[in-house]
């Protein structure tokens, strides 16, 4: 599912809401978590999981073209952790 898919299933679901504000506010969403975790923030949605960031070290890597060595820095990656209920709910 993608996010028009959501906010096509989200205004079927809850009709009183104008397709328009459930675009805005699914946007809104995803700009906090994008804006939180670039100042390298925490974000926890209860009952849904939690969103962070995960440092990678600096390593050399291979350029699978030609075979050479690459230096890559160390940088930040998101990274989710599901909630206890979420993991069930999936397995179940």
């Amino acid at each position: 599912m993608n996010k028009s898919d959501l906010v096509i299933k989200i205004s079927r679901k809850q009709a009183h809401f104008k397709r328009v504000d459930i675009e805005e506010a699914t946007d809104q969403l995803t700009n906090l978590i994008f804006n939180a975790l670039s100042r390298n923030d925490r974000v926890e949605i209860r009952g849904f999981g939690t969103f962070s960031t995960r440092k990678r070290g600096a390593r050399l890597a291979r350029n699978p073209k030609t075979g050479s060595s690459i230096a890559v820095n160390s940088k930040f990656h998101p990274y989710f952790r599901a909630s206890k209920l979420l993991r069930q709910l999936v397995n179940n």
